[in-house]
């Protein structure tokens, strides 16, 4: 009308959030655990850039894995790294797995009315020198697990994991049972089958693969320090080992 009101009702919206697509996973093993993640960052149909890390080193045995909205997922790294590096300077030591997974609860459930759109999964090796995987919803709730998916490929991701890791549907021989934990190479395979098989079925999922193996104090890498394309990034050669292995996936 010409005095500007108008003759129905009007609403006005406006959503801060959005979702970049990509998958993260989490495997735990007996003195190891393996994190990855892709490296596409879209929106809709668009790519927005084909190297978006999803997968953060925070301390010398834990790795932080990050996927949903992008940049909520950049600041809280962020700002989980300089919790840890205040506690570094007050304790002249790095702070635990288990209490870095409840310093990330509280950080988010500090933030549940406006809560950070992002899906993590806390991976590395506890003060018994043992894998441990944490994963968490947006507003805080977390439990300890042993493999964990998430992100746009996670229906895709998560039951494979169950059937490969927790032996879902599987009947083992007669007199036999199955393993509490599998190696290293078989679980290194399975990663990478997982995110292979993600992008021949996923839009949002491809381009790169990182993946990110914390090794326990005095454990053997079980022949990952000679694999092509691993990159050792140990703070120490006495302390736990950490190693990243980059891999391409298609980019279609």
């Amino acid at each position: 009308m010409p005095d500007g009101s108008f003759a129905h009702s009007q609403q006005r919206s406006f959503n801060p959030y959005t979702d970049n697509g990509g998958t993260i996973l989490a495997i735990a093993g007996a003195d190891f655990t393996v994190i990855a993640g892709d490296t596409r960052q879209s929106e809709g149909y668009s790519i927005q850039t084909r190297y978006a890390p999803k997968v953060f080193r925070l301390t010398d045995r834990a790795v932080l894995a990050v996927n949903g909205f992008a940049a909520d997922g950049n600041m809280f790294v962020k700002k989980v790294k300089q919790r840890l590096e205040w506690y570094r300077h007050a304790h002249a030591k790095d702070m635990p797995l288990r209490a870095i997974a409840r310093l990330i609860q509280t950080m988010l459930y500090a933030q549940r009315f406006f809560p950070y759109y992002v899906y993590n999964i806390l991976g590395g090796i506890e003060e018994d020198g043992t894998g441990a995987v944490y994963s968490f919803d947006p507003v805080g709730s977390y439990e300890r697990e042993a493999c964990r998916a998430a992100g746009a490929a996670q229906s895709l991701v998560q039951p494979f994991l169950d059937n490969q890791i927790y032996f879902k549907n599987q009947t083992a021989a007669p007199g036999q049972s199955h393993p509490t934990h599998l190696p290293l190479p078989d679980v290194l395979a399975i990663v990478i089958d997982s995110f292979t098989s993600a992008t021949e079925r996923h839009i949002e999922v491809g381009d790169g693969l990182e993946i990110y193996v914390v090794v326990a104090k005095g454990r053997s890498p079980q022949g990952l320090d000679t694999m092509r394309g691993v990159q050792e990034m140990s703070a120490r050669p006495d302390g736990d080992r950490m190693f990243v292995i980059r891999r391409d996936l298609k980019k279609d």
